[in-house]
C-alpha cells in the first residue's frame, strides 16, 4: 500500500471511531510495523475522537500488548488526560518514562 493510502486509511478508521475500527489499528501496533507505519498509526489515533473510540482506548490502555498500551498512552497525554495515565502506572501496566514525558 502506497504512503499515503496508508495514512487516509488509518485516518478513516480513526475518524469513524468504532470499537471495529479501532481494533484494525491496534492489530496492526506491533513488533512487525516498520517505522514508518509506527508514524502513520500514531498521527491516526489523534483523530479519534468519538465516544465510543476514546472509550475503547480506554480499554486497550488497561487491556492491550505493551505497545499498545504506549500508543494509548501517547494518545491520552495529547488530551490532557493524565489522572487515566497515572492510574494505569499505578498498576504497572506503563513505566514512568513512558506515563510522564511530555
Amino acid at each position: 500500500m502506497k504512503k499515503q493510502s496508508k495514512i487516509d486509511y488509518y485516518c478513516s478508521l480513526a475518524v469513524n471511531g468504532t470499537k471495529k475500527d479501532i481494533d484494525k489499528i491496534m492489530k496492526d501496533l506491533n513488533r512487525k510495523m516498520t517505522i514508518a507505519d509506527s508514524k502513520f498509526l500514531d498521527f491516526a489515533l489523534g483523530h479519534i475522537e468519538t465516544e465510543e473510540g476514546i472509550e475503547h482506548m480506554e480499554y486497550y490502555l488497561f487491556n492491550g500488548t505493551q505497545i499498545q498500551r504506549n500508543y494509548c498512552t501517547l494518545y491520552f497525554g495529547r488530551r490532557g488526560d493524565y489522572p487515566l495515565i497515572r492510574k494505569a502506572y499505578e498498576m504497572g501496566l506503563i513505566d514512568g518514562r513512558q506515563a510522564f514525558s511530555r
